[in-house]
């Protein structure tokens, strides 16, 4: 049985270096093949969550009704859907050449989209693909529900996530931005701009602050005789250096630029609630949702999933998303890890059995 393992983990170690050498070769593929196509690597997919919703409940009446009572439900169900579309059919009819007067007898739309943010924002580059096919769409009385999660990251990036959600307020649009886990720091950031944002119970809300960290391995490389020379062209061009030795005035104009940053932070959430009192929530505390209500920082505690099935009855519910295509190296790449990780728990579990017995 010994000898079986060896064996097991010696194919392990040679797969191993076989996906990784995949795995490098698909990386660089991918990554040239996505700066020849940056732009057109994706598609809009566009699901109706009344249809979805629906199919679920079909499946629980179907499961506690019996065979008569769900036929006669089904039946009932679908003349009644017959009636509507030959109403709105007729109304249509009537209409003639007058579109504004058909458009506005449809029901409205809400539209949900998704944000699920990482350190670098990532996924603002999907969210700018999504209000740019939406926004033009939108009729008079449509809104848009933004599912957010995320615990912060780059100024940078979640600035330019917020703007994305700005081009939905300036354009008059109706947004409601959801919070369901956290919304924290960067994500605080955007949901602010959100003329109304909601926010599950125990949601985490708020840390509207700024923070830096890294090592210095200064003392470390002076132990052994490593030298580090940082060149710069400008006073403050380098403040803080992981390697180098930092100096009182480079802490000093790091801290100041910290607080710049925090400034213009308070100052942003300040201008899209002014409700708030900004000083007291600027502190990079967080809040749960119920706390964050009372605070002003939400404007209700509820989830998204209650939002939605509330307006499931008389809105047309549609789930925006912008999805990349991934490049057949990515997908290889993907499965393969997966299979590695597979391989790798099985063994795992084989060893400790055997160790066991």
């Amino acid at each position: 049985m010994e000898h079986l393992y060896d064996y097991g983990l010696f194919l392990a170690q040679a797969l191993t270096v076989v996906v990784a050498i995949l795995l490098v070769a698909g990386g660089l593929a991918a990554a040239a093949q996505r700066r020849r196509h940056h732009g057109s690597e994706g598609q809009l997919e566009v699901h109706k969550l009344n249809e979805r919703y629906q199919d679920l409940r079909d499946s629980l009446r179907h499961g506690v009704l019996d065979k008569a009572a769900w036929k006669a439900e089904h039946k009932a169900r679908r003349k009644r859907e017959k009636a509507e579309a030959k109403a709105r059919k007729k109304q249509l009819k009537k209409s003639g050449d007058e579109a504004p007067e058909a458009e506005g007898s449809e029901r409205k739309r809400l539209y949900v989209l998704d944000f699920d943010g990482d350190i670098r924002a990532d996924a603002s580059e999907n969210l700018r693909e999504e209000v740019s096919a939406l926004l033009p769409e939108i009729r008079p009385g449509d809104e848009i529900l933004l599912r957010l999660e995320s615990p912060g990251g780059l100024v940078h990036g979640y600035g330019l996530a917020a703007s994305q959600l700005r081009r939905i307020t300036e354009a008059g649009v109706p947004l409601t931005v959801a919070v369901d886990k956290v919304a924290a720091s960067g994500g605080y950031m955007m949901a602010c701009v959100a003329p109304k944002i909601i926010a599950a119970p125990f949601a985490v809300i708020g840390s509207i602050g700024v923070v830096a960290q890294g090592p210095n391995f200064h003392r470390l490389l002076k132990k052994h005789d490593v030298d580090v020379e940082v060149l710069t062209a400008g006073r403050y061009k380098r403040t803080l250096t992981l390697f180098g030795e930092n100096t009182e005035e480079g802490r000093a104009k790091f801290i100041e630029d910290l607080e710049t940053t925090h400034q213009l932070f308070k100052a942003f959430v300040a201008e899209n609630r002014p409700g708030l009192d900004i000083d007291k929530v600027a502190t990079g505390e967080i809040w749960y949702g119920s706390d964050a209500l009372r605070e002003g920082l939400v404007d209700a505690v509820e989830t998204s999933d209650a939002w939605i099935q509330a307006r499931l009855a008389d809105w047309d519910v549609f789930q925006v998303a912008y999805v990349e295509r991934k490049p057949w190296q990515e997908k290889l790449g993907l499965a393969a890890e997966g299979a590695m990780e597979r391989l790798s728990l099985k063994l795992w579990h084989k060893r400790g059995s055997d160790l066991f017995r």
